[in-house]
């Protein structure tokens, strides 16, 4: 699958995505969360990211407070950890973050399988994208620079006018890079 190859592609990456991947595998949550299909998304591992991005991971879970108590026991030492539970489209979602090694780390987790995540999706669709227009990713990172969310700012390359979030996501299915 795409994700895992772009995972393995930082080992070789940047210099930013070799040292979050070397982060990652410190804190082996790959290893230690395995039960809940952890997927590095986001801009790291597309090499879209700028000063303060940060290295989301998101999981799919049936039992929020078990995750939630999982995340404390083996993360809640980690310095600035918060962990919330909240509602993102009518969905319950617990979501963890702290710093490790310059890195700000969010851990996601939701009760859909990962690879119909929205974080999942956009990263799968910004990456093709990003091969199918030479100079994309350019537009994108100069936007990004100026204050741009990654969503937002695919969106406003290409005249995506509705929700960014949802909009990129009916783009990726019109374009055939993902189905519904």
């Amino acid at each position: 699958m795409l994700h895992i190859q772009l995972v393995e592609a930082m080992k070789s990456g940047s210099d930013k995505q070799k040292m979050a991947y070397k982060a990652i595998e410190d804190l082996q949550i790959m290893d230690k969360l395995r039960s809940y299909n952890p997927v590095v998304c986001g801009t790291i591992p597309i090499g879209l990211d700028i000063e303060g991005s940060d290295l989301d991971i998101i999981m799919e879970i049936s039992n929020l407070e078990h995750f939630e108590n999982k995340l404390r026991t083996l993360y809640g030492h980690k310095d600035h950890f918060s962990l919330k539970r909240t509602t993102i489209n009518g969905m319950e979602v617990v979501k963890a973050n702290f710093k490790f090694k310059r890195f700000d780390f969010e851990l996601f987790g939701q009760r859909r399988p990962v690879h119909k995540q929205n974080a999942y999706l956009h990263m799968i669709i910004e990456y093709e994208l990003m091969q199918r227009v030479s100079d994309l990713k350019f537009k994108v990172l100069e936007l990004r620079r100026q204050g741009y969310k990654t969503e937002p700012a695919f969106c406003k390359i290409l005249g995506i006018t509705e929700d960014p979030y949802q909009g990129l996501i009916s783009y990726g299915i019109k374009e055939g890079i993902i189905s519904k």
